[in-house]
């Protein structure tokens, strides 16, 4: 069976739990052998999202196609194509490593190499440890590797790196991305912007049950049409001050209590800033300048953080 072109077809997705409507009328399409980030804050329906997907709850409104295959009527033929790592995977803690992936490709038709397989994850040298002996990262990456026994067409992930230390990230980000080198189609959640920019071809950004933005990371950054941030707050925070008239500003945001200042002129609109500050008699705190982000474009169309606190 030859998988499609276009792996996943979302046409007007809705979930609601009574009054709450926790995704409103998704739309998107997710091309083979890419990387595609749901990207947003906590409560932004991504999982909810990603669990309609693969069948672990029935959208209420539209339709999804995964695989070429209708979630709704074909959900036996949509687990044949998909794997799937969710936030919250239960393991047999007294298992092995080698005898949880023979578990689990006992459950399929067809397999991958086993050994093979706890080499790609990196987890030769805990063959024969128990689960419970794992680390945080292990885990993760023996999770997918589960998710992987039976080489489906689309991985799912959802959060993959949450909770992980930097180097455990990273291990896991090299993991991904050689899925997408040998042609898997990847799906992922996260909240994590940096994460989002190193993985993903394109990005739906999520937020309160809606899809606000969808592109290519750099394409994202660039629909702010400016290429750095200048972020700072006053010393008094009672000031009524326009920032738009100043050199190279294009737009100006809020992040918590400070200020934030898109420009495509950074020298000139720092220059314009402080000059501004001083003949109003205002001290300047917190100042920083810095590239531009995926979390800058969140916080313009949201006014607010990714992540807060």
């Amino acid at each position: 069976m030859d998988s499609p072109q276009e792996m996943i077809q979302v046409q007007k997705l809705v979930k609601k739990y009574g009054d709450f409507t926790a995704v409103n009328g998704l739309e998107f399409q997710v091309q083979k052998g890419e990387v595609f980030g749901l990207l947003g804050p906590n409560g932004a329906g991504k999982t909810t999202t990603l669990e309609m997907l693969v069948g672990l709850r029935k959208p209420d409104e539209g339709t999804a196609f995964v695989g070429g295959f209708d979630v709704r009527r074909e959900l036996n033929k949509v687990k044949e194509v998909i794997g799937v790592q969710l936030q919250s995977t239960t393991l047999f803690e007294l298992l092995t490593v080698e005898e949880i992936l023979k578990m689990y490709a006992s459950f399929y038709p067809k397999h991958v190499d086993i050994t093979a397989l706890i080499d790609d994850m990196m987890l030769t040298d805990k063959t024969k440890s128990r689960i419970k002996s794992l680390s945080g990262g292990q885990k993760q990456r023996l999770a997918i590797a589960l998710a992987l026994v039976h080489d489906p067409w689309i991985l799912f992930l959802d959060e993959p790196t949450t909770g992980l230390d930097p180097q455990a990230r990273r291990t896991l980000w090299d993991i991904i991305l050689r899925q997408k080198e040998r042609g898997k189609t990847v799906v992922l959640t996260t909240h994590y912007m940096d994460e989002a920019h190193v993985l993903c071809d394109r990005i739906a950004i999520m937020d309160q049950g809606n899809l606000i933005a969808l592109d290519t990371p750099a394409l994202l950054v660039k629909h702010l049409q400016s290429g750095n941030a200048v972020e700072f707050r006053f010393q008094n925070d009672e000031v009524q001050v326009s920032f738009e008239t100043l050199v190279g500003v294009k737009q100006v945001g809020t992040r918590n209590d400070s200020y934030v200042l898109y420009t495509d002129d950074l020298q000139a609109t720092l220059t314009d800033l402080i000059q501004l500050a001083s003949e109003k008699q205002l001290q300047l705190v917190d100042l920083q300048t810095r590239t531009a982000t995926l979390e800058d474009v969140f916080i313009h169309m949201t006014g607010r953080r990714l992540r807060e606190g």
